[in-house]
């Protein structure tokens, strides 16, 4: 107990900083490394995500638990949730919430019987990128010069406490086209901007042009 004691004594204020980082951590903000490409463009790989953990709930630190629902999910945010079913930590955009109805033809969505707008933007090597209008908000996606399996499904209906996520690199993304819905519970927070960005192919050298960079 001596021993105990006098660590204590002796690291206090770390020890005290620590739990409260912690905490924060759990339940405020927390950041997410993006380790795959499932987002590109909007997201890199290397990229640091700084994410809300109030947006939608006050959950009970280091657990799933909702004392308050504060908001809901809305079309065309990014969320980050804990997915049992890919038995991983994802990071997607929302398209489809409670009530909705979805279909994706030749990688065109149509939401509540209505076509989405698309604007071309650039060809890449294998693929091309596209401005898709979702809920009146802009945002770029990816798509194969070759379409995947991926590229369409028949229409569904969105039940409550679900969601329809999809990742903007859309034939390369393992998603609710993959993994089903996406329930409420799941949910961590929302994705708002990059912290810093490493360079993956370049030594991990920072990408000075994505830090604090918001995202749409």
């Amino acid at each position: 107990m001596k021993v105990l004691y006098k660590f204590w004594k002796n690291n206090r204020s770390l020890i005290v900083f620590i739990a409260l980082m912690s905490v924060f951590r759990s339940a405020v903000a927390d950041w997410y490394e993006v380790p795959t490409s499932s987002m590109k463009p909007t997201i890199e790989q290397g990229d640091r995500i700084l994410t809300d953990k109030m947006a939608y709930d006050l959950r009970v630190p280091f657990t799933h638990i909702s004392l308050l629902k504060i908001n809901e999910p809305q079309t065309g945010d990014i969320i980050v949730f804990d997915s049992q079913a890919a038995d991983n930590r994802l990071i997607k955009r929302v398209i489809g919430v409670p009530g909705d109805t979805v279909s994706l033809v030749n990688n065109e969505l149509i939401i509540n019987g209505k076509k989405l707008n698309y604007e071309h933007v650039q060809n890449n090597i294998d693929s091309v990128d596209k401005v898709e209008i979702l809920n009146g908000k802009k945002h770029t996606i990816r798509i194969a010069n070759v379409p995947s399996q991926l590229a369409g499904f028949e229409m569904i209906t969105i039940p409550d406490d679900y969601y329809l996520a999809m990742g903007d690199n859309r034939d390369n993304s393992a998603d609710s086209r993959v993994i089903g819905l996406i329930p409420r519970g799941e949910l961590l927070g929302k994705a708002n901007k990059v912290i810093v960005s490493l360079d993956y192919d370049n030594y991990y050298i920072p990408r000075k042009e994505r830090v604090l960079l918001s995202l749409n």
